[in-house]
């Protein structure tokens, strides 16, 4: 096979990439396919905070984490970031030299904002650049065999997805938004969110304003869903918490992100968001709370 390298397959320099927080805006289940998947339409944004990748050269293959989150995770092939540095070398077909890899997770488990698949999804382009593959075909056959969220979390950018999140159409024009995220410390089995929900079969999104200022957005959210919201709060009731908890720091808009448990809250302006963190950190000192905003 082509190895699509563009220099020897020499392992050079010390490489970091970002591994942002994925935010489903909107997400709307819309059927079920044969093979047993969803059929879903996400508008999905990408935030400033996040997790942190950094490969380097070593001897042998090493993973470590580190960070607030990094006691919960294992360092073998259970691991995304593993398996997305195997199957990228079985994809490029190359004796590609061993990697030290070390993940800073800073964002909460299986917690609806796409912390694993981002960190696979950082762990594919950092290899990229550390082997000097000059094919990145490569990263989007990789992608979506180690996950749904993968081949969003790789284009790291405004989106709209639909299918299984495998087809992706970038979206322009978006506002930047100042965030609030916060997660109550539950995590939800997205497995056990699906298997709740009351209709597979849901109305689509509608189409974007042509230019959607801040005020626009929010009327288009207003009109749009999370269907997978309203089975996370049977199961975790916490999340109501959290939502309420938004609101009250003068949230304009809340929603649930993803499967759960993490919700978002729209701001006005990066001062505002910032003061709503500090109150709810304040207020619920155990809670998983950051202000942010998305990016382009």
């Amino acid at each position: 096979m082509d190895t699509a390298l563009d220099a020897p397959p020499e392992a050079v320099g010390t490489f970091a990439e970002a591994a942002p927080a994925k935010i489903n805006l909107a997400l709307h289940v819309v059927g079920r396919r044969p093979d047993g998947y969803h059929e879903l339409e996400t508008l999905a944004v990408f935030t400033e905070y996040g997790d942190r990748l950094t490969v380097e050269p070593a001897a042998r293959d090493h993973f470590s984490i580190h960070g607030s989150y990094g006691g919960q995770l294992p360092v073998d092939e259970g691991n995304l970031v593993v398996r997305a540095r195997e199957a990228l070398r079985r994809a490029c077909g190359a004796d590609l030299r061993p990697v030290s890899i070390r993940l800073e997770k800073n964002l909460p488990i299986a917690s609806g904002i796409g912390g694993g698949s981002s960190d696979a999804a950082a762990a594919l382009r950092a290899l990229a650049r550390h082997w000097r593959l000059a094919d990145t075909g490569f990263l989007d056959a990789v992608a979506p065999a180690l996950g749904a969220d993968v081949p969003m979390c790789l284009a790291a950018r405004p989106l709209l997805a639909r299918g299984a999140g495998e087809r992706i159409e970038p979206v322009s024009g978006l506002p930047r938004l100042a965030v609030v995220l916060v997660n109550p410390g539950v995590e939800v089995s997205t497995p056990q969110v699906f298997s709740g929900l009351a209709s597979r079969e849901n109305p689509p999104l509608q189409a974007l304003p042509g230019k959607a200022d801040f005020e626009a957005l929010l009327g288009w959210l207003a009109a749009s869903r999370n269907d997978l919201e309203p089975p996370a709060l049977s199961i975790a009731p916490a999340i109501a918490e959290s939502l309420a908890a938004l609101a009250a720091s003068g949230a304009a808009f809340t929603r649930m992100s993803g499967s759960g448990a993490t919700c978002f809250g729209l701001y006005a302006s990066d001062s505002a968001a910032r003061a709503a963190a500090d109150i709810i950190r304040r207020d619920r000192p155990g809670w998983f709370v950051a202000a942010t905003s998305t990016t382009g």
